[in-house]
């Protein structure tokens, strides 16, 4: 917003010529995003304190330590995510790009999805909120309005394409086949942190590491200078996500402040949908879906190993890991938490140093 009206009279005062740097923007809706994050965080977690009397179901099935020390926190923690990315989002960006409102779409999309399951759960006091084929008709829904959105206003020969890491010039055309593909990218990332969001912290930050990546990418696929210099296919307009992105890690560390162990709020459905789903849109844009899985490699981990865990069950009626998804069968095996929680960030600045190194190793 501040772009759109101020940017315009830079010939009358130059000091707004600062808009038309996407880094300045960018530090703005960080700071903007982080300072929302610490003035309403108090509030809301007040609030979600007084709505919800026993706090997040927790999982019978789940680690015995969860009854104790879990027990009565709130959820719906990713309102406060939200609203602080969106409002920083909105007040830095250039909102008459079409990629901002298709991400921005999808967050708040599955922001919602995600606060109707926790709001089942909350008011059954169980765990089952929305049922799992509403939730995916809903994600996938949105996410196919997202993914034409995005392929519309996309110029050939990308519109409709696949990138390669690793291979400067292959491109694969994907046909209408594109909408499906970016469909399941954008569902598999918001389900993915979903179940990765299982202990303080343990979500939050590699998903605020991705989204500094993809910020960082975003930038340099949005820059017809970088692009050609790094030989990686140029998305005229994908830079206006970097101030998206920006937005969106500083919310996630002023979230991170409530929710280090032990966490005073848990980000719930309402937050991790909407960040998986946030981060599959961006790759999606940029053309970076393959540098996705690398740099969110946390992620299909623990997917993967809710899959393997399910299918050796059914199979042969035996479990590979003490419990699914992975972190659990940490705690399993005595683990402590603040162990696994840090050892599994190492991971993810691990993996999003390999994504990045996708840039250059063309």
């Amino acid at each position: 917003m501040l772009y759109n009206l101020l940017y315009p009279l830079a010939d009358q005062f130059p000091i707004f010529n600062l808009f038309r740097y996407i880094t300045f923007r960018t530090g703005g809706a960080i700071i903007t995003s982080l300072i929302l994050a610490f003035v309403l965080g108090p509030s809301l977690i007040n609030w979600l304190r007084s709505k919800q009397s026993e706090g997040q179901p927790i999982r019978e099935d789940g680690p015995e330590s969860h009854l104790l020390t879990k027990k009565g926190t709130p959820t719906m923690g990713g309102l406060l995510l939200l609203l602080s990315t969106s409002i920083a989002t909105l007040l830095w960006a250039d909102l008459s790009n079409a990629y901002v409102w298709a991400v921005l779409l999808v967050t708040i999309g599955y922001g919602f999805l995600g606060f109707l399951d926790d709001f089942l759960k909350v008011s059954k006091k169980n765990t089952k909120g929305l049922p799992g084929k509403i939730k995916l008709l809903g994600q996938f829904s949105i996410a196919a309005a997202a993914a034409w959105w995005i392929s519309t206003n996309t110029a050939d020969p990308l519109a409709t394409t696949l990138a390669f890491p690793f291979f400067k010039n292959y491109l694969l055309d994907l046909g209408w086949f594109f909408i499906p593909f970016a469909m399941f990218v954008m569902v598999g990332a918001s389900n993915s942190v979903n179940l990765t969001d299982g202990l303080d912290g343990l979500a939050i930050v590699p998903v605020m590491i991705a989204a500094a990546s993809f910020a960082l990418i975003a930038y340099l696929i949005g820059n017809i200078q970088f692009a050609e210099y790094l030989q990686v296919h140029y998305v005229a307009g994908s830079g206006e996500l970097t101030i998206f992105l920006g937005a969106l890690v500083g919310a996630g560390l002023g979230f991170l402040w409530y929710n280090a162990p032990p966490a005073m709020v848990f980000m719930g459905d309402t937050g991790s949908l909407a960040l998986g789903g946030a981060l599959g849109a961006v790759s999606v844009v940029t053309k970076h879906e393959l540098v996705l899985a690398i740099i969110g490699g946390l992620f299909v981990l623990e997917t993967l190993s809710v899959i393997i865990q399910v299918a050796s069950f059914k199979m042969t009626g035996k479990r590979v890991f003490r419990m699914a998804p992975l972190h659990h069968h940490y705690e399993k095996k005595g683990w402590q938490e603040a162990t696994i929680v840090i050892r599994f960030w190492i991971i993810a600045v691990i993996l999003a140093l390999v994504g990045l190194a996708t840039l250059k190793l063309r």
